[in-house]
């Protein structure tokens, strides 16, 4: 079983800057994602890392914009928000998976946080 704990999730205005981290604390997990989730809106993936590796995989429309990166030493996951728009408003989820499957796919995650709102002001 692994625990996920997000924070960092806050208000900015349009253009800001924000850094989401989550802790992972249990077993075993091979890669970390953060997914997010609009009101109304279904949870889309955004980012997503492999554990051991380091490889990122990345949403097209935040290509450039943000960074996940983890610290393995701490078991933390962290999601560097640049540039972020009111469109990025939503509830940021982490996400853990102990297999494969594609990125996108919110049912390959087996272990999920509580969530963190990130709000965007135009």
């Amino acid at each position: 079983q692994v625990v996920l704990v997000e924070s960092g999730g806050e208000t900015v205005q349009a253009g800001g800057s924000l850094r989401l981290s989550c802790a992972a604390a249990g077993g075993y997990f091979a890669v970390m994602a953060w997914f997010r989730q609009a009101p109304g809106k279904e949870r889309d993936f955004v980012a997503g890392i492999s554990w051991n590796e380091g490889s990122t995989y990345y949403l097209n429309s935040v290509k450039g914009r943000f960074t996940i990166s983890r610290d393995n030493s701490k078991r933390t996951g962290f999601l560097q928000m640049n540039s972020l728009k009111p469109e990025d408003t939503a509830v940021y989820y982490c996400a853990a998976a102990r297999g494969g499957g594609s990125w996108y796919d919110a049912g390959r995650y087996d272990y999920w946080g509580q969530g963190t709102q990130v709000t965007v002001a135009a």
